[in-house]
């Protein structure tokens, strides 16, 4: 037989009285409080009412009093359903200063945790015993439950403009002396972090090329420079190449020896060694590859947040988004990948981390520039993405493209959007041998 403890949701009475009793002896302290706690954050319906009417005055730039507390709830047609003025005068009673409030706010805080793992545990039975729900949606519902449930324990801090303007001045002073710094993940190419400053939080970008042009290996060169230099958890979402291919590219880009000849076997005594050298790098690189062909959108999203929470990536490489496989297969192909680019965008905007997509351009811009028109299937793709960058390399004959190959071959990153700074063009370099591309330096 369940107790009456098990039948009751957790709740502490004791510390949101003595939460509320502080904030009406120190009207100061409820600053720190609004930190933790909002009024659906205490279990009494009558201490929600009363912090609400507390947050009320607050934001009206009234001092709280037990006087001034009762007279709003009167006003609001709320003082009877919170619980009177008794009950309002005795909770400075429970407490004898408001020097512990953020202990009594975090012992709420951790009470309403406890509720909502409750709500969402009896949401995911309930939803795992309805035969007519996909169960990977199911799980995808639970995740993403759990995770937003992981931010209530993430306090928001306010600044003063001092401190602020302080370290606006050391970054500045940053960038001055060293023109490498960036304020967000460089990528490695300098053109291109230059017109970036790095690629931020929350930003999906899009990589566009035709095919075989090196779309995977510029996210590779890139992917490199982050994870095996810089040492900035990434995570590769391959939906193309397997794992081994894609390793096999990175020991080829980190020990500069002809990726033809790695994959072959056909190694110099000396290429040992280097690739010794590479794999001790790349061994301790925060990377980690996903590979599944005809990934299912729920299922990726399901990984980057658990890479995000269980890793803490900071930044999501996915090749490429017309191979995500949409959970609507009924409906056209553009919708599908309408509803994959808006949900891309979202996942970075939810985990906070920049991601970055590639996708191929329509057959029709073989012989011209790339523009955001030629973007495949969708241009919603165009709408959803903050950065959009195309690699354009013009075609030539055979015996010039042989020849180009041995000296590397002149590209251009065309930045045809970013929403929060210029566009441009920047010439880089792409080589063939490594599957590598590099500063045109």
């Amino acid at each position: 037989m369940a107790s009456l403890k098990d039948k009751v949701p957790p709740h502490n009475a004791d510390a949101e009285q003595a939460a509320l009793g502080a904030l009406l002896l120190d009207w100061d302290a409820v600053g720190t409080a609004i930190r933790f706690l909002r009024p659906e954050r205490f279990y009494s319906l009558q201490n929600q009412k009363i912090f609400a009417a507390i947050l009320g005055l607050y934001n009206d730039g009234i001092r709280g009093d037990i006087i001034t507390l009762i007279e709003r709830l009167r006003s609001n047609g709320e003082l009877d359903a919170a619980g009177g003025p008794a009950y309002i005068s005795t909770l400075t009673d429970t407490v004898a200063t408001s020097a512990n409030i953020e202990y009594y706010a975090k012992i709420v805080l951790d009470q309403a945790v406890r509720r909502d793992l409750i709500k969402i545990s009896a949401a995911i039975v309930a939803n795992s015993h309805d035969e007519t729900v996909d169960s990977r949606a199911v799980l995808e519902d639970a995740q993403k439950r759990i995770f937003e449930l992981t931010d209530l324990n993430t306090v928001q801090s306010s600044a003063s403009a001092g401190e602020l303007v302080n370290e606006a001045i050391v970054l500045i002073e940053k960038l001055y002396h060293d023109k490498k710094a960036f304020t967000g993940i460089p990528s490695g190419l300098e053109g291109l972090d230059k017109l970036t400053s790095g690629f931020h939080a929350s930003e999906l970008i899009i990589i566009g090329a035709r095919p075989s042009i090196g779309k995977t290996a510029l996210a590779l060169s890139m992917v490199q420079h982050i994870a095996v230099d810089l040492k900035i958890k990434t995570a590769f979402f391959s939906l193309e190449m397997a794992n081994m291919q894609i390793m096999m590219r990175l020991l080829a880009q980190e020990s500069r020896i002809s990726s033809e000849r790695i994959r072959t076997g056909y190694l110099r005594r000396e290429d040992f060694t280097k690739l010794q050298q590479a794999a001790g790098k790349i061994y301790e690189a925060p990377l980690y590859i996903v590979d599944t062909p005809n990934m299912k959108l729920l299922d990726l999203r399901a990984m980057a947040r658990r890479l995000r929470a269980q890793k803490q990536v900071e930044i999501i490489f996915i090749d490429y988004i017309t191979l995500i496989q949409s959970e609507n297969s009924l409906i056209p192909r553009h919708e599908q990948i309408a509803e994959i680019s808006r949900s891309l965008k979202s996942l970075a905007r939810e985990l906070n981390i920049p991601v970055v997509v590639l996708s191929q351009v329509r057959r029709d811009a073989e012989n011209k520039q790339p523009t955001l028109a030629d973007l495949r299937e969708s241009g919603s793709i165009e709408q959803d993405a903050d950065v959009v960058m195309f690699i354009h390399r013009e075609r030539r004959d055979k015996d010039r493209e042989q020849a180009a190959e041995q000296q590397g071959m002149e590209t251009e990153l065309i930045l045809a959007k970013q929403r929060n700074g210029p566009t441009g063009t920047v010439d880089i370099v792409f080589l063939p041998v490594y599957t590598k591309f590099e500063n045109k330096a």
